[in-house]
């Protein structure tokens, strides 16, 4: 391996580079995923369950029902109101996310700072910690490139550690077969589990007519997300010119002086968007 070209392209944006996917572990921490979390459990129900007992937090006081704890009567409602109350407390439950990273040929693109395939990763692994630092379990499934990988969700820094270095080698690996979101929902659904969350990472060019309907049942069991990542060329093209660009095989031409080529340019990231 030539370590001197390895480090030239994770200093470029163009590879990517662990040393920094762990950095962000300080990021994450600055983010309370556990806010996140409640506040999506006041929407859903999916994150929080009532129970009668001991919890993490108190949530409220409701009418006494047959069966209830004596032991967690709320006795100053009770005097208050004339009436019994017990307290009701909300338990924590550990929850999976599994992230689907989209590495097909058009991720490995980008005019400034970093390939899209670079800032996926980066976003996935800022999850990732993210998930780690609330007492989640994490895990990954890559798609595209001819990477046909997961790794199962797994709890604490062991599990966000093989997110992690997945990521890497993936990134390192992928080459120019593609393959369609539909596909990779197929696989992603034998690792969902009751209470997993599902967020796809991806530039969107992969999705088709087959996605659509898995994604609506995943949405009716699991809580969804996408990241959707683009670059400015993408959004609209340059002034007209040419512009020397640099891939992973060497350097090539682009030509935007063509008008029909320029207003053809965004059609397709304008049917990513919408």
């Amino acid at each position: 391996m030539n370590t001197t070209r390895s480090k030239t392209d994770t200093e470029s944006g163009i590879s990517v580079s662990l040393t920094e996917l762990l950095a962000l572990s300080a990021l994450a921490r600055g983010n309370n995923l556990a806010e996140v979390r409640r506040s999506a459990a006041a929407r859903t129900g999916q994150h929080a369950s009532r129970w009668r007992g001991r919890g993490v937090d108190f949530r409220e006081s409701r009418i006494y029902q047959a069966g209830d704890d004596i032991r967690h009567m709320d006795w100053r409602v009770t005097a208050r109101s004339g009436r019994p109350h017990t307290k009701l407390f909300e338990e924590e439950r550990e929850h999976g996310l599994l992230i689907m990273m989209d590495f097909n040929p058009g991720m490995r693109f980008g005019t400034r700072a970093r390939f899209k395939s670079v800032q996926a990763a980066r976003a996935a692994s800022l999850l990732a910690w993210m998930a780690t630092h609330a007492g989640d379990r994490v895990g990954v499934l890559g798609f595209g490139g001819g990477i046909n990988e997961e790794v199962k969700p797994a709890g604490g820094r062991r599990g966000v550690l093989q997110v992690l270095r997945a990521l890497r080698d993936w990134d390192r690996d992928a080459g120019n077969l593609r393959e369609s979101l539909g596909e990779a929902l197929q696989r992603a659904r034998r690792l969902l589990r009751p209470g997993t969350r599902l967020i796809v990472i991806s530039d969107g060019y992969s999705a088709d007519a087959d996605a659509w309907p898995i994604l609506a049942r995943c949405a009716g069991r699991h809580e969804l997300g996408c990241v959707l990542v683009s670059d400015p060329l993408e959004q609209g093209p340059p002034p007209a010119g040419r512009y020397a660009v640099s891939t992973r095989d060497g350097r090539r031409m682009l030509d935007f002086g063509n008008r029909q080529q320029r207003e053809d340019w965004t059609k397709p990231f304008a049917a990513v968007r919408d």
